[in-house]
């Protein structure tokens, strides 16, 4: 391993030369970059980052005062051994927040590309990101969560081990996640609850009327047909097949905690 000629390593920051430093990349005054991490290039790490033993980083991150990337789980069963966060390229990681690396032998945490993660959260052991995610302020993804791509988790949203967040989903505000959300919809309420389709995210993603049509009429079926899950399935197959139906049909069918149901209380428009 080693530090690329043309990086910049400010003179308070403590680098181990095993880690490996890319081009162009700056670290910060008062970072700790341990052994065995590799950081890619043109990435910055503002003051005070601590990046611990056994990270990844690809090209192009922004990591923001106060952060610590691969941290131990938080995790009672961890013995100390050797596990892994992969961090992917161009991601923007904010002031104040820890990543953990995976807790069983050679594990690891997974964060994918373009994601937008505010500040002073945590995201646990073993979890998987997908690309382009925001995750607002104070938001926590506890451990072996997956967030698919494009998803929105907003500020203080609380999510449960094992959880799973479906691509292009919206979750609002201090929801507590502690079931499935199924892709391309809006979730609220502090036991979370489906709202309908997450049509602003849609159109902001480039999906055209013709596309949502047939997630609204999945989302109908799903939600308010008053069909077992199963059956809504495989109407959703039959009367409004698509690229991205067909993706929910097989998250629903994936699911081992279940999805969670539609708010009694009050429906919005899908």
């Amino acid at each position: 391993m080693a530090i690329d000629a043309s990086a910049y390593i400010a003179p308070t920051a403590r680098v181990h030369p095993e880690a490996a430093i890319g081009a162009g990349t700056r670290v910060g005054e008062f970072c700790v970059i341990e052994a065995d991490v590799a950081i890619g290039s043109g990435c910055v790490l503002e003051p005070y980052v601590y990046v611990k033993r056994w990270t990844t980083l690809g090209d192009e991150n922004e990591i923001s005062a106060g952060t610590v990337l691969g941290t131990d789980p938080l995790d009672k069963g961890f013995k100390g051994e050797r596990s892994y966060l992969r961090i992917g390229n161009r991601n923007k990681i904010r002031e104040h927040y820890t990543i953990s690396r995976g807790t069983q032998p050679e594990s690891e945490t997974r964060i994918g590309d373009g994601n937008y993660i505010m500040t002073s959260g945590h995201i646990a052991h073993n979890c998987t990101i997908g690309d382009h995610v925001v995750i607002a302020s104070c938001a926590l993804v506890a451990g072996h969560a997956e967030v698919e791509s494009q998803a929105f988790l907003s500020g203080g949203v609380v999510v449960h081990q094992y959880s799973r967040i479906g691509r292009l989903a919206m979750v609002g505000g201090n929801t507590r996640v502690n079931s499935d959300l199924p892709p391309y919809f809006l979730y609220s309420d502090f036991n979370v609850a489906a709202k309908g389709l997450n049509t602003v995210g849609l159109k902001r993603a480039g999906f055209a009327t013709a596309e949502m049509r047939p997630l609204k009429t999945a989302y109908r079926l799903l939600y308010r047909s008053g069909l077992k899950q199963e059956e809504a399935l495989r109407r959703i197959e039959r009367e409004a097949p698509s690229e991205h139906t067909r993706h929910l049909v097989a998250f629903a069918r994936a699911s081992k905690r279940g999805i969670c149901r539609e708010s009694r209380q009050t429906h919005t428009d899908e």
